[in-house]
């Protein structure tokens, strides 16, 4: 890849015009219509005399309209990444959660029907050749269907929701995007957005981190008492909705949304809570380098020894491109077209929204990918790891659009996966020694934010849960437990920690997803787990790989596990196994 990139999206492929596009409001306008004719459809239905041509065309129409609104949704999420500043854009986040309610509303009308099928006359009709290949998602659905509340409970609840739990997220995105950081730089003070401040927060300065991280903290303490509101509220509507369901237990739908059993993510934190003295010796040799009696929460990502070298993001693009060619071409190759087709949002400049992320346009068979890179190691693995997501969505495209909705814990599969083909291969082709200590430690600071960090987060999470069950917890109360999390999940080894973390991170405020946090590292390990498998079987587990992937949307983890890698997720076996790669690492390190 010899050409320079240039490092904005082009968005006007899918619908020209950005904000103010005519041809995205008659898409829009073709939704709703859709949505009225496949109501009357639905509505339409006798199930005391099944019509098997007329279910048939039913989940056909409804593949179509889902696919429809996803290139509509995916749109709006990258008009508001890119300009947060963009009014139009924010105008239409808030109609797309009104599409959102019809569209549930539409849902719950099917599933409605689908749960007053007689038994017998099910199986008849999933067993029909135009539905086969649905027979996870439609036994899923049945489910989850004969579990809800009566149907005019279901059409208000997605009602209420669009001023009341969607809300709550978008005023938390409303309130960051406002936000500045302050630094003075030079002898002058600049303002910086959220994103843009944390690419500087691991200088490899000390006073520097510390600064930058004091200048965040300072930033987010202004707004907590916002948006702790946001993050109350929004939990509050989750609770009450599992009170009306019956549910105790607020794992229950993080869990069946992840197609995954609790035995299975105990088995993961328990494998991982007997090996994390590992990584503890890890941070106290990292402490001992920087010349530190401990680390603080901004030193672990501060770089060691000479000062990192940076890539532009033409050499960045070229790294992940030549790596991903030694193990995969196809993925090789899809990389460079994304790269080259201008799918990617890159540019480091104010007004963007913090974090990265990949979405889908099924009905385009396109995806975009949006981050803010300013050269670092950081953030090529990012890049990599977001065209794992995209490389995933591009290998289902010719799949039914109802079993390309695969959970977000394979989906942080694909991305872990692609990330660590580069990390590794980083460590591999490293000239020097200083070079593979470099390169080890970008690999180990996964494995410290997937068991660490990540753990936290899950830690948080459940405890806040658990007493909001109560009442409003309170920005105080908010801090203690995170910190307390924080220090449970580094096992105390830290000299400061982040207290203002549960409102930095944008994960605890998103309501499509709820626990956004033990998906990434179920990914990181199941993408270890896949990736030694590859190396074992060597150059044949390409197209083994995308099977793997193509499977992703219709069947349960434990079951692509057993059916791909012959393993019981569920024991201890498989997480202890990928958690010793981890550990290898971090010996050679320690010897180095």
């Amino acid at each position: 890849m010899s050409v320079t990139l240039t490092p904005v999206w082009d968005l006007d492929t899918i619908f020209p015009g950005g904000s103010d596009s005519k041809e995205y409001r008659e898409h829009v306008q073709q939704i709703r219509e859709d949505i009225t004719l496949l109501s009357q459809q639905v509505t339409h239905i006798n199930l005391s005399s099944i019509n098997l041509d007329e279910w048939a065309k039913l989940f056909i129409n409804l593949e179509k309209l889902q696919k429809e609104f996803r290139e509509a949704s995916a749109f709006v999420s990258c008009l508001s990444a890119q300009d947060v500043k963009d009014e139009q854009a924010n105008l239409l986040v808030a109609e797309r959660s009104d599409l959102l309610a019809e569209m549930e509303g539409l849902i719950t009308l099917i599933d409605q029907k689908v749960a007053g099928v007689p038994e017998k006359e099910w199986e008849e009709l999933i067993s029909t050749p135009e539905l086969k290949e649905l027979d996870f998602v439609l036994r899923e659905k049945r489910d989850k269907a004969q579990k809800q509340l009566s149907k005019e409970v279901e059409m208000l609840k997605n009602d209420l929701s669009v001023d009341g739990y969607h809300a709550w997220n978008q005023m938390y995105g409303t309130i960051v995007g406002k936000m500045n950081v302050e630094l003075e730089e030079d002898g002058e003070i600049k303002a910086y957005s959220v994103g843009q401040a944390a690419n500087k927060a691991n200088h490899p300065d000390r006073k520097n981190r510390k600064y930058v991280f004091d200048q965040m903290s300072k930033a987010w303490k202004k707004d907590a008492d916002l948006i702790s509101q946001t993050l109350n509220h929004l939990a509050g509507f989750r609770l009450q909705t599992y009170k009306h369901y019956g549910w105790d237990n607020v794992l229950k739908e993080p869990l069946e949304k992840n197609r995954m059993k609790q035995e299975t993510l105990d088995a993961m934190w328990g494998a991982i809570e007997r090996n994390k003295h590992h990584f503890v010796k890890y941070l106290d040799r990292k402490a001992e380098l920087l010349e530190l009696d401990k680390l603080s929460v901004y030193d672990i990502g501060a770089p060691i020894g000479k000062k990192e070298e940076k890539k532009s993001y033409s050499d960045g693009a070229a790294f992940i491109v030549n790596h991903f060619a030694k193990f995969s071409p196809k993925m090789a190759d899809f990389a460079q077209m994304a790269f080259e087709k201008n799918w990617i949002e890159a540019e480091d400049r104010p007004g963007k929204r913090p974090g990265g992320f990949c979405t889908s346009f099924p009905n385009s068979e396109q995806t975009r990918i949006f981050m803010t890179y300013s050269g670092t190691s950081s953030n090529i693995a990012t890049l990599a790891h977001e065209l794992g997501h995209a490389y995933h969505q591009h290998v289902m495209n010719d799949v039914n659009g109802l079993n390309q909705r695969y959970a977000m814990n394979v989906a942080e599969t694909a991305s872990t996966f692609a990330e660590m083909i580069v990390a590794d291969a980083s460590v591999q082709s490293a000239a020097t020694k200083e070079e593979k200590r470099s390169q080890l430690e970008v690999k180990i600071q996964r494995s410290i934010a997937f068991f660490m960090n990540i753990h936290a987060r899950f830690l948080f999470e459940t405890r806040f849960y658990e007493e909001r069950k109560k009442g409003m917890v309170s920005v105080d109360r908010l801090n203690q437990l995170m910190v307390e999390a924080q220090k449970e999940a580094y096992c105390d080894r830290l000299d400061e920690y982040d207290p203002n973390f549960w409102a930095s991170k944008m994960h605890f405020h998103i309501t499509g997803v709820p626990f956004y946090n033990f998906p990434y590292t179920f990914g990181y390990l199941f993408s270890l787990g896949i990736y030694k498998h590859a190396q074992e079987k060597g150059g044949s587990f390409e197209d083994d790989y995308i099977v793997l992937l193509r499977d992703t949307g219709r069947m349960s983890v434990e079951e692509l596990a057993q059916k791909h890698l012959h393993v019981d997720l569920t024991k201890d076996g498989f997480w202890e196994e990928a958690i010793s790669l981890c550990v290898e690492d971090v010996e050679t390190f320690l010897q180095l």
